[in-house]
């Protein structure tokens, strides 16, 4: 028996250039993530040297965040227009400029604005690099692979920042955090011609500027509204902010609907492996990040680390994601990859089960045997999940994609600590049994958080301060207990979700997640030369 087929393309393996540029992309990816936490142990320094006020010193924190995450679609549909490695290259000069002038910056004003600008040149940087991914690695398991690589950068960052910056400030002054970036852009600027290819969208067309603008006005009030309930639970300010940047973020998907070249292609998600691979991303985060928010916090105001021990204490969980982001792509060939996805996340559930037994008293082995279990099962959806929704676009729609996949986990860790960081406050105030005889403006502000129990304490005698303290101390642990819970059933779910709707995208038995994805191309490998526009036409419709 013949037969008409065309033989199947073999895609080309990478070699030696396009893993030297893997090595390039990952400077940048490691710098990011680093970035948003290496300010944690400056700001001491910084109130000493400027001075700022509450909420100036709030901004000096989140500025950054809300920058990068208002400017992901932007920057990621940008860099598909005008071309991936170039708008890396422009971002790269614009960090090391705005990195410089942050580290003189001579007042909170100052700080405050070149914090924004250097968010804003951040952008531009993380969805070209994870797109550049998929233009150098065309072998599915080789792209799989890369980007296990590139996760794992971007969490090592995250917990390597409070580590290197008590290191710099140790020896120097606290600008010296911000210049970390500068040698780093110099590197990329000279290896990025030499190793990184160029790619953009042909079919792109002109940037809409009213979806730039609808984008930021969604984006940035859900993401300032998400921080300050975690902050200020259910204020009328955040949740002013929260609902108008829904309803712009509606505003805006109505829009993109009815442009022939949209900011952001709404037909992505027609793609039942894109949008189910993003929905496991942002719930997964969402755990993390309330969990996050109050290990941290039990390491600080529980142990009595201070910040440096504490990161270092972080350094475990690190290293376990990432060892588990590289056995990933191994175990995905020869398993189902929502199989592997949903391992992971039960190894997850099991970490978060040993949290919400942890003890205010010696409970430090058991939460960072629970925190090491937890981050090592949440390496797979970090690694394939992320490789999931980039091979599932269009090759032309890369960088779109790999925005979409930052900004699901920057909106997962926001909704985390504000919803399960509300959790756990209000677990403390109901748990909190303070002594008797404490005045009422004493024992309000100590009900009110931890971080006001440890503020009163100081002015309290001795013995009063101890009682105070072990009831604040216990009513921590406790809601660090119910927050283990949620997250536990949360990863529980997600495992079981994962074998349901990833259940069609293979591992080994020769299918990359993309090809296991109705309709989506692997990039480079479009034979028939469709433009972008009529390859996400043919996404079937959910």
């Amino acid at each position: 028996m013949s037969s008409n087929a065309p033989a199947a393309t073999v895609p080309p393996k990478a070699g030696a250039r396009e893993w030297a540029g893997l090595a390039v992309l990952a400077l940048p990816t490691l710098l990011i993530s680093l970035d948003q936490s290496v300010l944690f142990l400056a700001l001491p320094h910084l109130a000493e040297a400027m001075a700022p006020s509450g909420t100036q010193a709030l901004w000096m924190m989140d500025v950054y965040g809300f920058m990068i995450a208002g400017f992901l679609v932007t920057m990621g549909t940008l860099g598909d227009r005008i071309g991936r490695r170039k708008l890396l290259m422009i971002g790269a000069v614009c960090v090391s400029v705005t990195s410089v002038l942050t580290a003189y910056s001579t007042s909170s004003e100052m700080l405050i604005t070149t914090r924004a600008l250097l968010g804003i040149s951040a952008a531009t940087l993380m969805p070209s690099t994870l797109a550049l991914i998929s233009n150098m690695f065309h072998d599915a398991h080789e792209r799989g692979r890369a980007i296990a690589v590139w996760a794992s950068c971007f969490m090592a960052g995250t917990a390597l920042g409070p580590v290197i910056g008590g290191a710099l400030l140790e020896f120097f002054w606290w600008g010296s955090v911000f210049l970390l970036g500068v040698p780093v852009m110099v590197i990329l600027l000279i290896a990025a011609p030499i190793l990184l290819p160029e790619y953009k969208d042909p079919d792109g067309g002109k940037l809409d500027l009213l979806s730039v603008v609808l984008s930021l006005a969604a984006i940035m009030p859900v993401v300032y509204g998400l921080k300050e309930l975690a902050r200020y639970g259910w204020e009328p300010v955040p949740i002013a902010a929260l609902v108008g940047g829904l309803i712009l973020g509606a505003v805006f998907v109505a829009r993109q609907r009815k442009l022939t070249h949209p900011l952001l292609d709404m037909r992505l998600f027609n793609s039942g492996a894109f949008t189910s691979a993003l929905l496991i991303l942002l719930f997964s985060m969402i755990a993390t990040g309330g969990s996050y928010l109050f290990i941290t916090g039990f390491l600080q105001m529980v142990e009595g680390l201070d910040p440096m021990e504490a990161g270092l204490w972080m350094v475990p969980s690190a290293v376990a994601s990432i060892v588990a982001g590289q056995l990933a792509p191994v175990l995905a060939k020869r398993l189902p990859l929502g199989l592997v996805v949903a391992l992971g996340l039960g190894s997850s559930a099991v970490g978060y089960v040993l949290i919400a037994f942890v003890s205010p008293v010696g409970g430090l082995p058991l939460l960072l045997a629970g925190f090491v279990i937890v981050f090592f099962g949440g390496g797979p959806i970090g690694a394939l999940g992320t490789n999931l929704v980039v091979g599932s676009a269009p090759p032309e729609k890369a960088g779109s994609a790999a925005a979409m996949s930052s900004i699901s986990g920057d909106l997962g860790v926001s909704l985390g600590i504000a919803g399960l960081g509300s959790l756990g406050a209000a677990v403390y105030r109901s748990e909190i049994e303070l002594p008797a005889g404490l005045p009422a403006g004493v024992a309000e502000t100590a009900r009110g958080g931890m971080e006001g129990a440890l503020a009163v304490a100081q002015q309290l005698p001795a013995e009063l301060a101890a009682e105070v303290l072990a009831a604040a101390r216990d009513a921590y642990t406790s809601g660090l207990n119910i927050v283990g819970i949620a997250c536990a059933v949360l990863a529980a779910v997600l495992a079981l979700t994962a074998t349901t709707v990833l259940r069609g995208s293979a591992g080994g038995k020769g299918k990359s997640p993309e090809e296991a994805a109705p309709g989506a191309e692997a990039p480079g490998r479009d034979e028939a030369g469709a433009s972008s526009g009529e390859r996400l036409a043919a996404l079937p419709e959910r």
